[in-house]
């Protein structure tokens, strides 16, 4: 059984940063990928990172280039997502997900992602 737990939600202001993590219960396949997503209120859901669990390579939206980084946390199973730079846009439900990858590169269409957490909700006040 595989689950994913987000956490490290909550309201912040506008240049500030939080960290996001997302805990893993299970191994989801035997190569696989972590991808960030967000959605909100309106708006479809966008990817936001992924990172290939065995390489390493990860991949951003342009939107969050530069400020967003991903990682991965062995220590806990997991993978973080640290977020500098928040901007009122960056406001949405937040969602770790996993996919099968045996490639050097994540994907980055949520299709790919068979895995999902519940999200963790980021609100960035202006």
């Amino acid at each position: 059984q595989v689950k994913l737990v987000e956490s490290g939600g909550r309201l912040v202001q506008a240049g500030g940063s939080l960290r996001l993590s997302c805990t893993i219960s299970g191994r989801p396949f035997i190569n696989y990928a972590m991808g960030w997503f967000r959605q909100a209120p309106g708006k479809e859901r966008e990817f936001i990172a992924a990172i290939t669990w065995n390489i390493g390579s990860t991949r951003f939206a342009d939107a969050v280039k530069g400020r967003f980084t991903i990682s991965k946390d062995n220590v806990e199973n997991g993978v973080n997502l640290q977020m500098n730079s928040l901007k009122p846009e960056d406001t949405a439900v937040y969602y770790c997900a996993a996919a099968y990858s045996d490639g050097p590169i994540a994907p980055i269409s949520a299709t790919y992602y068979r895995y999902w957490g519940q999200g963790t909700q980021v609100t960035v006040s202006s």
